[in-house]
């Protein structure tokens, strides 16, 4: 009898329908991807805080130069002596320098110029079989370092996800695999990047099947794979750099009041908004460098100098702006348009808009850094100014928290702008460790994202399987 259930067991084991090895096929290298793709982020993290420390902190002074908790946006406008700092005029330069030190290097190797974040993922993955150099994994990084510690305006996901998508990549032709495992290695690889460095890895692992539509399509043949990679980077980097969340959220965000859906529909509409001025000034400063008749090096050399003339009047600007998302979790209530106090609704709006431009200049002259992360910064000071807004006009009963409208802002301005809605609201629940907020998150992203329809940050996202190259070959065979 033990026999018969043996062999039973091994037949149901090698060719079931359900569970079996054929379905798990590419498991075992989904695993090795995410433990190679962990230890490289783990080593880019350590590289993105020695160049913060040297570069913005040591050299730029850049942590005494922030306003967020006192004084005005506009420092420099403030103070003669202000005005006069060393500090704050050499951090007009040092934008400029790092996107142009992280350019030559990589123009140093040809094959690279192109290798800009999470667009180039997208565009390996359906257009060059996934495949994605191995050289990306040195020279990127240490190319988005020198660009955003220096105080350029751009995230370490873009760069991140190309890094773990090269491993993935470069995995696949370790082994020899077909171009369709390359293809679900690459994707399991950007998904344990974005795991990772954002510590959260369920929502990486989403983002690894959703990225590559601008609508609500999906690579369902990625996710199991994504799944799998996504835990074992997550555990990998959370053994070095702990396993709590990205931010604090206050105790006393929850939904508990459905009134609260007419004004998260009004952020929703909002954040649309904000969405399409990003994307199109985006675009438009894009497009002015591109058909600008200039070597390549003058072009990130004058991004970087417009990023840094912002910069010296508004220094929370540079860099990834993260301690903005962490202020607009902190903001209470406060007077319309009192000033231009970074933590009043007038300073948020500032921030919004200052931040936009900033990127635009830095990713959109060429310079090594990713939308993503600016992304997130944009959303959360939009759900902050709406939420300061509510707050002080709504009634009592309301019951308003700013913090909540940050946090569900953040979520909308994701998955609008880069068509990730799923991703977006799982990702702002694990970075934050607040899960109360998922029904506003739901209703703000779907909302937003069904509003923004055709508006996408990656020109290389197709609009659904149909229309991409890795599913052509299911048209022909209608």
């Amino acid at each position: 009898m033990l026999r018969r259930l043996s062999i039973t067991s091994w037949k149901f084991l090698r060719a079931g329908s359900g569970i079996s090895v054929r379905t798990g096929k590419y498991f075992v290298e989904a695993m090795l991807v995410g433990l190679i793709t962990g230890f490289v982020v783990v080593g880019f993290r350590y590289m993105i805080g020695f160049g913060r420390v040297w570069l913005m902190e040591n050299l730029g002074n850049h942590q005494f130069l922030s306003k967020l908790t006192d004084g005005a946006a506009f420092v420099g406008l403030y103070s003669m002596t202000r005005f006069l700092d060393p500090h704050r005029w050499l951090l007009v330069v040092m934008p400029a320098i790092g996107a142009l030190l992280g350019y030559l290097l990589i123009k140093r190797f040809a094959s690279l110029e192109h290798a800009r974040g999470t667009d180039s993922a997208v565009a390996a993955y359906h257009l060059r079989e996934g495949y994605v150099p191995a050289a990306v994994v040195p020279i990127k990084s240490v190319a988005s370092v020198l660009t955003v510690a220096s105080g350029g305006s751009a995230g370490y996901e873009g760069p991140v996800t190309l890094i773990g998508a090269a491993c993935g990549s470069l995995v696949a032709r370790w082994m020899n695999l077909t171009v369709r495992a390359r293809r679900i290695l690459m994707a399991a690889g950007l998904a344990a990047g974005i795991s990772a460095l954002f510590q959260a890895p369920l929502a990486g692992a989403i983002f690894g099947a959703e990225i590559f539509y601008s609508s609500s399509d999906v690579e369902y043949e990625t996710l199991l794979p994504c799944f799998l990679a996504s835990a074992v980077s997550y555990t990998v980097y959370a053994y070095f750099f702990g396993w709590g969340s990205l931010f604090t959220m206050p105790p006393d965000c929850a939904y508990q009041n459905g009134l609260r859906l007419l004004p998260y529909f009004v952020l929703a509409v909002i954040v649309t908004y904000g969405v399409r001025f990003y994307i199109a000034f985006f675009r438009g400063v894009e497009g002015w460098f591109r058909d600008l008749r200039a070597p390549g090096w003058v072009k990130v050399v004058i991004g970087g100098l417009g990023v840094g003339i912002i910069g010296f009047f508004v220094p929370d600007i540079l860099g990834t702006s993260y301690s903005v998302i962490q202020a607009s979790f902190t903001a209470g209530e406060s007077e319309l348009f009192e000033d231009f106090g970074p933590l009043t609704i007038a300073g948020f709006v500032c921030f919004f808009f200052m931040k936009a431009i900033a990127t635009a200049f830095t990713v959109g002259s060429g310079g090594s850094g990713g939308v993503f992360a600016p992304a997130i910064v944009c959303g959360g000071t939009l759900g902050a100014a709406v939420g300061l807004f509510f707050a002080r006009m709504l009634p009592a009963t309301f019951e308003i928290h700013p913090a909540a409208f940050a946090l569900v802002g953040m979520a909308g301005f994701l998955a609008s702008a880069i068509r990730i809605p799923l991703t977006a609201i799982v990702m702002v629940a694990e970075i934050s460790g607040n899960h109360s907020l998922l029904p506003p998150a739901m209703w703000v992203c779907g909302i937003s994202f069904w509003l923004n329809n055709g508006w996408s940050l990656y020109r290389s996202q197709p609009h659904s399987r149909e229309s991409s190259p890795v599913h052509s070959h299911h048209r022909l065979q209608k």
